[in-house]
Formats: C-alpha cells, sequence, structure tokens
C-alpha cells in the first residue's frame, strides 16, 4: 500500500500522538512491577480470552459475508471472508481506519467482488455497531448510574456546554447550508468529468452495498451474531479481569463499564487505539477504587493479548491470501 506525503504525515502524527499518550501514562510504572503483575495473572483465562476472541472474529467474518452474499447473489468461503477481515485488522494495526479498505482490496482481489459493494457492506457493519455501542453505553449507564454521572460531572462542564453551543449554532448552520449549495453547484460544473463519472459508479456500488441488508437471506441470523458479537466482546473483557488480581474481584456491571470506555478508547483514530485504550481503561477503574498504576497494568495486558492475537493471525492472513490471489489469477486471466 503506498502513501502520498500527507497520508504519511497524518500516519506520523497519529503514531506520535499515540506514543506520546503511552509513554506519559507509563513512564512512572517500572518494567519490574508490569512482569510481576503479569506473571501473578491467570494464563488460563487470559487464554479463554484470546480463544473467544478468535471465535469473535470468525463469527464478525459470517456477519460480513452475510451482507457480501446479499448483494452479489453468490456463495463465498467463509474461511476467505476471516482471512481479508483479519488482515483489514493487520493493516489498522499500522494505519488507523485503513483497514476497512484493506479487507475490503483483499476479498476483491481474491474474488473479484467490486470495492464499492464490498464498502457499503463495512458502512452497514459500522453503523450497526455504532448503534449497538451506544445501546452498550444506555445498558451501562441504567446498571452503573451512580459512577455514570460521576464520569460526566467529572469531564463535562455542562454549563459551558450549552453556553458554547447556543453561540456557536448559527453560524454553523450558516456555515453547512453555504457548503452544501458551493457542493451542488460545483458538481453541476463538472458532472460530465471522467473521475466524476467513476465516482459515481463507486456510489452506485457503495449504495447496492447498503442495500445488502435488506437482502439478506436470513437476518435472524445477521442479527443473532451482531448480538453475539458484543457478548463477545463483553466476555473478553470480563476473562482477563478474572485474570488478574487486582480487578478480580470487579462485578460483572463494572466489567461493562470498564468495555465501554475501552470501546471508546479504540474509536480515536490511533494506531489500535495505543494510548487512548489504555488512558480510559485506567481511569474508569481509577471509579472501582482500583489504583491508577494496576489499572494501567489491567490496561496493557488487556490491549497487548489482543495486539498480539491479531499480529500473529494477520500475519497468518498475509500468506494465505496472497496464495489464494496467485490461485485465482489464471482464472481470472
Amino acid at each position: 500500500m503506498k502513501l502520498s506525503l500527507p497520508q504519511f504525515a497524518r500516519l506520523l502524527v497519529s503514531l506520535s500522538f499515540a506514543l506520546g499518550v503511552f509513554w506519559w501514562l507509563y513512564k512512572d510504572i517500572a518494567v519490574v512491577q508490569l512482569r510481576d503483575a503479569v506473571a501473578q495473572s491467570s494464563f488460563f483465562w487470559i487464554s479463554v480470552s484470546v480463544v473467544l476472541s478468535l471465535f469473535g472474529y470468525w463469527i464478525r467474518a459470517w456477519r460480513w459475508k452475510l451482507l457480501v452474499e446479499a448483494g452479489v447473489q453468490r456463495d463465498l468461503p467463509t474461511m476467505r471472508v476471516f482471512w481479508a477481515l483479519m488482515f483489514g485488522y493487520l493493516v489498522n494495526l499500522i494505519i488507523p481506519r485503513a483497514g476497512e479498505v484493506a479487507r475490503c482490496g483483499a476479498l476483491k482481489r481474491t474474488d473479484g467482488i467490486p470495492v464499492g459493494n464490498l464498502f457499503g457492506t463495512v458502512v452497514v457493519e459500522r453503523m450497526v455497531d455504532m448503534v449497538c455501542m451506544l445501546a452498550t453505553v444506555g445498558l451501562a449507564f441504567f446498571i452503573e448510574r451512580t459512577v455514570f454521572v460521576a464520569l460526566i460531572e467529572r469531564l463535562v462542564a455542562v454549563d459551558q456546554v450549552t453556553e458554547n453551543l447556543s453561540t456557536w449554532l448559527p453560524y454553523g448552520v450558516v456555515f453547512g447550508l453555504l457548503f452544501l449549495g458551493l457542493t451542488f453547484w460545483l458538481y453541476r460544473r463538472i458532472r460530465r468529468h471522467s473521475k466524476i463519472l467513476q465516482i459515481r459508479q463507486f456510489i452506485r456500488q457503495f449504495v447496492r452495498g447498503i442495500l445488502s441488508v435488506s437482502a439478506l437471506k436470513n437476518p435472524g441470523a445477521f442479527w443473532l451474531s451482531t448480538a453475539g458479537i458484543w457478548v463477545i466482546y463483553y466476555g473478553m473483557m470480563y476473562f482477563v479481569a478474572i485474570a488478574v488480581p487486582s480487578t478480580a474481584a470487579l462485578s460483572p456491571s463494572s466489567v461493562l463499564m470498564v468495555m465501554v470506555m475501552g470501546s471508546i478508547g479504540m474509536i480515536v483514530p490511533v494506531q489500535g487505539g495505543i494510548g487512548t485504550f489504555h488512558a480510559l481503561v485506567a481511569f474508569i477503574l481509577l471509579f472501582y477504587g482500583i489504583p491508577d498504576d494496576q489499572g494501567k497494568i489491567f490496561a496493557i495486558i488487556v490491549h497487548a493479548s489482543q495486539v498480539i492475537t491479531i499480529f500473529i493471525v494477520g500475519m497468518v492472513s498475509v500468506v494465505v491470501l496472497t496464495k489464494s490471489t496467485m490461485k485465482s489469477k489464471p482464472a481470472n486471466g
């Protein structure tokens, strides 16, 4: 994957930010302290978490396959979709958000499916997952109301936010209308250009990908797998929590709150959630009486177990996809 100079600059900025936050968090924690904490943790439960995560990735691949098949009206091997998905996760460790494009490109090379269709299905996945995440936040708020309110009061100055919103909202509306008008005028001027025609073709494929959710052969399986993915996410966090001595006494609802904060940390566009995941997980654990250093150690164990898993399986996916692409070339040629 070739990067332009601006893309490379953004990559360096995001990586520098991630490493800076990570260094700031862990600069006062001795290596021996981290080593002792890892040694005292239960590798059995951490292994259970890793195995569960692999099952979760497979379920996610199967769900993606359902969407893709609905859009292209053909069957796909689940394992090939799985390897494409894991390749995308591997790329995300290097270039934030590029993994979504990378997995689409991998499946295009192995199965010849238009990228526009594939990217549309990815957007559907992300929209569904965002709704699930908001539902999870709502559930955490309902169960852990006291902690949630204390968290909001500590992070957000409600009066200041309201004042800023009332001041800047009219300007935002005017700017938005001007931007839409300029965009429409520009489109009318260049709509017959070859590049615009290519973009329109991509958009048509993209829309077909999004509409694939309405053409699912088995919508029940899609929604059941979606629920299963989020249950598995919780299980991954819970098993590591009981594996680490400092967090073993956390209640199931507390772990749910930790999962919510970790999920928010992973949304930030930095490589693999480095730094942001650790900061938010350690921060929320303070509300449950977990010391700052122990919260950071827990965060690094959770994160490292997943990063190592993604790296190993992702590297295997590179080999598998390369072989699949080489086999498909004679047939496509």
